[in-house]
């Protein structure tokens, strides 16, 4: 295939370019991580040697077979947990994590736990059965129930000395303390503790509806293969399959597993763990109980405040009887001198047409005619003479001026 001019010069990189450089630490880095990806969790057997225990707490050792060896670290937290003392000359099996110790160079397991070799049997019987089950599906996802939300009753089984009993009830009286607890006792560790656990478990169903329990937590605290081999036992594997009830696995630690953890319907890496499983819906529903106290504080001071606002805002609009009576007042003054404004303005204009009217009534008066030569003639009982004919020779006639009256006598009419 043709290699476009870009691709052929990134295919042959110019031999002469400088090569990047690796500070150690980057170097130590990367081989770290690439161990730690390559290689996943194992167990490797051999003999412990050069072993020291620290002040801190961890364990350090050296674990060597007849052709090599390899350094170990197993830090305080991991060797507390060991329920045997590893000496020099002892052949154990370690479950490990391969890693390279930067600050040195120095290839190393850190090692989870110790057992003492020839716990393969034990092992192997583990493996056997777990195919056995398995074939029967036992282990199957699907026949596994969901665990109840709210169940109104919690059955524990387990011994009633255990460390891991009190890991559980102080779990649940502090995440759901008001969830009604039943302790089903059994041992959890030698011969008789398979029929132990599984007579519990049949207890437990058998008195979950006078008890109120729905639902069972098996538990066990840490150990080694062989405290924790009760638990992976044929019966009380096919007791926990049958349970009436959903089942919670919580045995040893987080690394450990067992056959009751497969058969259960759901396993937690501790007791602790399987407490925590049994009360995380009451748990969620604190939480989202308060955050529902929290938004409702939230909206009832909101609408607290709107409200407050509009009072504000209508007492802003609210006017004083005295003010609302002072404005009245004033729009009344307003008024009155607008009438008063009006009113002069009106009486000028009707003095001005009365006086027009007076000038028309006094040029069309009486007075004025007589002003202009005319007179007004009445006979003797006073009335206006109009036409001559309504008079007579000798009549005395009274005659009106512009200015005074004459009296004469009629002599002649025409």
């Amino acid at each position: 295939m043709p290699y476009a001019p870009d691709e052929f010069q990134n295919a042959f990189p110019d031999p002469t370019a400088p090569a990047p450089v690796l500070g150690v630490s980057a170097l130590n880095r990367l081989a770290r991580e690439v161990l730690e990806a390559a290689l996943p969790l194992m167990w490797v057997g051999g003999e412990i040697s050069n072993l020291v225990r620290a002040a801190s707490g961890h364990v350090y050792f050296t674990l060597k077979d007849a052709q090599a060896q390899v350094r170990c670290a197993m830090w305080r937290g991991r060797a507390q947990l060991l329920n045997f003392r590893p000496e020099n000359g002892m052949r154990v099996e370690a479950r490990a994590n391969v890693t390279l110790y930067e600050a040195r160079g120095e290839f190393q397991l850190n090692v989870e736990t110790l057992r003492p070799a020839g716990v393969g049997d034990l092992f192997e019987a583990f493996r056997k059965l777990k195919e056995k089950l398995a074939a029967e599906g036992l282990f199957d996802p699907a026949r596994r129930r969901a665990l109840p939300t709210f169940p109104r009753g919690v059955g524990v089984v387990t011994s009633a000395k255990a460390a891991a009993l009190r890991d559980v009830l102080v779990t649940l009286r502090r995440r759901a303390p008001g969830l009604p607890v039943t302790i089903y006792p059994a041992a959890v560790q030698g011969a008789e503790a398979p029929r132990q656990l599984c007579a519990a478990l049949e207890t437990c169903a058998r008195r979950a509806a006078t008890d109120g329990v729905e639902l069972v937590l098996l538990v066990r605290g840490g150990g080694g293969i062989e405290d924790l081999w009760a638990f992976n036992d044929e019966a009380l594997a096919r007791a926990i399959a049958t349970c009436p009830l959903p089942v919670v696995s919580g045995v040893g630690h987080e690394t450990d597993f067992t056959i009751a953890d497969f058969v259960a319907d759901a396993r937690a890496p501790t007791p602790t763990g399987a407490a925590e499983l049994a009360s995380a819906g009451y748990f969620a529903a604190r939480d989202a109980l308060a955050e529902n106290a929290r938004r409702l504080r939230h909206g009832v001071e909101r609408r607290l405040n709107e409200l407050a606002q509009r009072v504000d805002r209508c007492a802003l609009r609210l006017v004083h009887p005295r003010q609302r009576l002072q404005r009245a007042g004033e729009e009344l003054d307003g008024l009155a001198d607008r009438l008063r404004r009006a009113a002069q303005v009106l009486l000028g204009e009707r003095r001005l047409r009365l006086d027009a009217l007076a000038a028309s009534l006094r040029h069309l008066g009486p007075q004025a005619v007589l002003a202009r030569g005319y007179g007004i003639v009445r006979d003797a009982e006073g009335n206006v003479l109009r036409a001559a004919t309504a008079t007579q020779t000798g009549a005395a006639l009274d005659i009106q001026l512009a200015e005074g009256r004459l009296a004469a006598t009629v002599t002649g009419a025409h």
